[in-house]
């Protein structure tokens, strides 16, 4: 909360401006919350609520003032956030897991930001300013915003001894994350190891990290998840299935086959209510789909981890904090699903159309 409130100080000069603090707030959180749901609902959807209430904007007739705008740009920005960092998301991990398994490429912390840093910018330059023109807000004068994050800086205080901990063990996670190419450390015991610092220094104590039902679910279920994917590819089961469904981009020049691919990856997330049940269930076979239309190992792998963070902006139930910026009632379902679609095919320009020539560029493929 704390970060979310300083960007809107030093930040929110406009509407437009406010909207791009917002969109910091997710990518400064993203390497550090590895949830959609816990980083858009538990952080940015109580700033975005604070503010909208800060003028006086309400669900119903003063919901165009600028709460419309806010709710949408605070889901809008909060799943690319989840695409652009390996550890943005819980289940982008488990496809690197699948990415080794069945394409054969590392994608490593530093690997996954290569290929997504220009998308991504490019994204967050542009959703903002979208949005300003598919629900333009009505205020014009944000001093209401700045004053409200100034009295929710005085009133929570100098940064706490905790919160210093806390930054500074994030900080070092994040750092054995990106030089593991180097140290050849496994993530995941970087990972427990600033678990393991947050108990002994007292920052998280043992039953509030009981309390933390999503991280135990990602812990329990996903290993047998991955073991499980690993004996289908292993048993030519993948192989098959690929086969059977896709069948008809035989002899389709690999980039129209891969855009098909993702296309369809993209909008089947329709009958998804969750980023990771998608990205389990159908991650796979899409991957070994493209590699079979002789589609380069790595860009495949990168674009189908991206969409699988992309696609929850199409509805408002595609990801568990769309229902909460959604049922916030500041926007029609009507609304939502067309705004959702527009942004989808933004995505598709900037991901699937910039996307691959950038990654090339930077020699990734």
């Amino acid at each position: 909360m704390r970060v979310g409130y300083l960007f809107v100080e030093w930040f929110a000069r406009t509407p437009l401006t406010l909207g791009y603090s917002i969109a910091a707030v997710g990518v400064a959180l993203a390497p550090f919350v590895p949830s959609d749901t816990g980083r858009g609902g538990g952080i940015m959807y109580p700033v975005t609520q604070s503010i909208a209430d800060a003028f006086d904007s309400k669900p119903g007739p003063t919901a165009r003032r600028i709460g419309s705008y806010l709710m949408l740009t605070g889901f809008h920005t909060n799943y690319p956030a989840s695409a652009l960092f390996l550890t943005s998301m819980a289940s982008n991990p488990v496809m690197a897991e699948f990415a080794a398994r069945i394409a054969h490429v590392n994608l490593s912390w530093v690997n996954w930001l290569r290929g997504s840093i220009l998308p991504a910018i490019l994204t967050f330059t542009l959703v903002p300013w979208l949005l300003m023109r598919l629900s333009p807000p009505e205020v014009r004068d944000t001093a209401p915003a700045r004053d409200l994050a100034r009295r929710e800086l005085a009133r929570m205080g100098k940064p706490k001894r905790q919160e210093k901990l806390l930054m500074a063990i994030m900080l070092g996670v994040m750092i054995g994350w990106i030089t593991s190419p180097w140290h050849s450390v496994p993530n995941t015991f970087v990972a427990l190891a600033g678990v393991c610092a947050i108990l002994v220094f007292h920052v998280m104590e043992w039953d509030e990290l009981l309390g933390e039902r999503k991280a135990w679910d990602a812990l329990i279920w996903f290993a047998p998840l991955v073991m499980m994917s690993d004996s289908l590819n292993e048993t030519g089961v993948i192989k098959t299935l690929s086969s059977a469904f896709f069948s008809r981009l035989h002899g389709v020049p690999w980039p129209l086959a891969l855009a098909v691919l993702v296309i369809g990856y993209l909008y089947i997330h329709y009958v998804f209510a969750s980023m990771t049940a998608h990205a389990l269930a159908l991650y796979p076979a899409f991957l070994a789909a493209a590699l079979a239309c002789g589609c380069p190992p790595m860009l495949a792998a990168l674009s189908f981890a991206y969409f699988s963070n992309l696609d929850a902006g199409i509805t408002h139930y595609g990801t568990g904090s769309a229902p909460l910026f959604y049922g916030a009632g500041y926007v029609a379902q009507g609304d939502w699903w067309r705004i959702g679609f527009i942004l989808s095919v933004a995505n598709l320009a900037i991901w699937l159309g910039i996307g691959p020539w950038w990654q090339r560029l930077v020699g990734l493929w």
